[in-house]
């Protein structure tokens, strides 16, 4: 399928269930004239294809499509728009917003039912034969064990944009975020994987051009085999590659988000730029009748996975970038519309089951937002293994536990052990849980501590726009202050929220720039904020917060029984009889049901050790307290002979120190203490068969 170059020259293949005829339009090096226009003449079944001789790659072209325009029946043929191919491995241009890309009159009375003859190839970008070669030498997939996984959420420009040690004129590409600069600052924290805000080929929305703004998130894919032109320094495929294997050669791996869900051709009033004048009653999914779209994703049009055509370009996307470019994973954009069947979402559906048998997909990393706006949408715990799912739960409830909220140490108990309520089941694994308090969609850490309203007025929307309940806490100001008292409050804050994350079973997420205080001043929906708001001021950074989360992530690393696959229930072990997860009170007591429903408990203690299914390898045993009341003393567990306190997040540089009686849990405070080595009360030898 799409443009292949076979060394005599170019095949192209595009699919049209309903076409009646499929032209080819060839265009010169500059992209303003079309050169030559080809009927594609064969056609096998519901693919047009024809091979082109002598033509090379770097070649641009697109296509127009013959067929009827009735939209009451779902088709929007018209062979005046040039159309983007939908395997089109490269994009050349940038789109044009003009009512020349409507297939319909704009004002007309008739509006969508209306015909536009005007030629739209001026407006519209040139799709590429490429040439997707490339020297991988000795690449090879990190492939990090999801109990040793650490990912890290980020954007091209946001991460590049104000990095001072990155070369200016590759800021905001894929090879600046590949540069040394941003790889050692990776390496430093422990970061194991990077998750790129969707890269394939994207639109800028026209309301938020009319504004002088951007698509700055990328969630409209007009290219689900390209990269975005605007990542690329100059244009070349290799420049992508290039930047896989550098974060390879450096342990790391590249997971995408991806937007298989909706394109960014919107609803009937939205441009034909691909999809739409392919096959509109194909790729789409449509209501009774045909003229109009499912919604399910808030965007105006729900990609029909259902067709096997569909299912097809999809599977192909996610395998060429895999084949082709070597990334190591995917995360799906609002993913209960890729399993919605005709009867409702669907666990064994055709996408699932697709991906499952792949031998080249079953072997990566796969995440999904486990949610969509449309009937029955909210799905966390609903995926089959082997996805993951972002665990929104645990950002609520990690967040409301620091805030204070009362009766909140059920749900973080919860929490703190994988989620395994929605996740246990059909041998899934407690790393299941993707775990996040932030994300690319809502406050940042910072904000987190700094606002209790959010304030999107930049995006245009009279602030409607944007989560309404964040959770957040402005620690005694809104917004920024000098108040060392309240700064301070702030910093412990952030640490606690960090080191619930990164000490909670699951797979830990952190949001690029938390890490030195990034803050994009209280805007929690920074969509279209290709800006200071979003690109991280690295030489205004906290590089003392930085350097805590890389001691948590190590500490995570060193200490197995954090990381754990199973899922921890109390059960005892045969090692040495204690229950592999013992929940105490301050006093050292475990918590009778009635302070399991008190609102005011607000010390809990977990005991953690390596799981009672599992072998125990004689891990240090570890103990938490996660305080969120005033200063107290603890009674350290004596299920073993002596404690060592490795963290304390209200000292952040504490090494480490020896515990005993008149340990005390400062307010607001996380600690963490490890027993020795194969030590147990009851002096039971543990297995053997590895060290800590």
């Amino acid at each position: 399928m799409g443009a292949s170059f076979d060394g005599e020259g170019v095949n192209f293949a595009v699919f049209s269930a309903h076409a009646e005829k499929v032209e080819l339009c060839l265009f010169s090096s500059d992209g303003r004239k079309e050169t030559a226009r080809i009927s594609l003449p064969e056609r096998d079944g519901d693919i047009w294809h024809g091979h082109v001789g002598g033509l090379m790659p770097g070649a641009l072209y697109g296509f127009r499509v013959h067929g009827p325009y009735a939209p009451e029946q779902g088709h929007r043929f018209n062979p005046h728009k040039l159309l983007i191919d939908p395997y089109a491995r490269a994009l050349e241009g940038r789109l044009k917003w003009s009512d020349a890309l409507m297939g319909y009159k704009v004002g007309s009375p008739r509006a969508d039912m209306s015909y536009d003859t005007r030629d739209s190839a001026f407006a519209v970008p040139k799709s590429v034969v490429a040439d997707p070669s490339f020297i991988w030498g000795d690449d090879a997939p990190p492939r990090v064990p999801l109990t040793e996984t650490v990912i890290y959420e980020t954007h091209v420009r946001g991460m590049t944009m104000l990095h001072p040690a990155v070369d200016k004129g590759l800021r905001g590409t894929f090879l600046g975020l590949a540069s040394d600069a941003v790889l050692d600052h990776l390496v430093r924290l422990g970061i194991t994987t990077v998750e790129l805000l969707p890269v394939q080929a994207f639109a800028d929305e026209r309301f938020l051009v009319a504004k002088g703004l951007r698509n700055y998130w990328g969630y409209q894919t007009i290219g689900f085999f390209a990269p975005e032109p605007r990542y690329l320094a100059k244009g070349q495929l290799r420049e992508f590659q290039s930047m896989v294997r550098r974060f390879h050669a450096a342990g790391i791996e590249v997971i995408l988000d991806v937007v298989y869900n909706h394109t960014g051709e919107g609803d009937e009033f939205g441009p034909t730029l691909c999809f739409r004048g392919f096959d509109n009653a194909s790729y789409y999914r449509l209501l009774h009748g045909g003229r109009h779209y499912v919604n399910d994703t808030g965007t105006g049009n729900t990609l029909n996975l259902t067709h096997p055509m569909v299912l097809r370009m999809v599977m192909d996307s996610l395998r060429y970038w895999v084949e082709v470019c070597h990334v190591d994973g995917f995360r799906f954009d609002l993913a209960t519309v890729l399993g919605r069947e005709a009867h409702g979402f669907d666990a064994n559906g055709g996408f699932f089951d697709a991906i499952r048998q792949d031998p080249v997909l079953a072997r990566v990393k796969l995440i999904a937002e486990p949610w969509d706006i449309g009937p029955g949408g909210y799905q966390l715990g609903g995926y089959p293994h082997p996805f993951l799912e972002w665990n929104d739960r645990f950002r609520d409830g990690v967040r409301r536990w620091w805030r204070g909220d009362a009766g909140m140490a059920p749900d973080l108990a919860k929490r703190l052990l994988g989620s395994a309520e929605r996740f246990d089941h059909h041998g899934r694994a407690a790393t299941s849980s993707v775990n996040f308090v932030t994300a690319h969609d809502g406050f940042t850490l910072q904000d987190v501590v700094s606002f209790t309203l959010k304030r999107n007025w930049a995006n245009g929307e009279e602030n409607r726009d944007g989560h309404h309940e964040n959770h957040s806490d402005n620690m005694g100001a809104e917004g920024p202050t000098d108040d060392p008292v309240i700064l301070a409050a702030r910093a412990l804050r952030k640490r606690n929220l960090l080191a619930t994350l990164i000490l909670a079973q699951g797979v830990p997420m952190l949001l690029a720039g938390d890490e030195v205080g990034h803050t994009q001043g209280g805007n929690n929906n920074a969509y279209a904020q290709d800006n200071a708001t979003t690109w991280i001021d690295w030489a205004a950074g906290d590089a003392g917060l930085a350097a805590f989360v890389a001691r948590l992530v190590a500490l995570r690393r060193s200490h197995p029984v954090l990381r754990q696959r199973r899922f921890l229930h109390a059960r005892p072990r045969a090692a040495d009889g204690l229950p592999d997860v013992i929940w105490r009170r301050a006093d050292g007591q475990c918590p009778t049901p009635a302070d399991w429903h008190d609102p005011s408990f607000r010390c809990l203690g977990v005991e953690l050790r390596m799981a009672a299914e599992g072998p125990d390898h004689g891990h240090h045993a570890v103990y938490a307290v996660f305080n969120t009341g005033p200063d107290c003393v603890l009674r350290l567990p004596d299920t073993a002979p002596a404690w060592e306190l490795v963290l304390d997040t209200t000292r952040p540089d504490l090494s480490g120190e020896a515990a005993g009686p008149g340990t005390r849990a400062p307010a607001q405070s996380v600690l963490v203490f490890r027993a020795p080595a194969q030590s147990n009360a009851y002096g039971a030898k543990p297995s053997t068969g590895g060290t800590s």
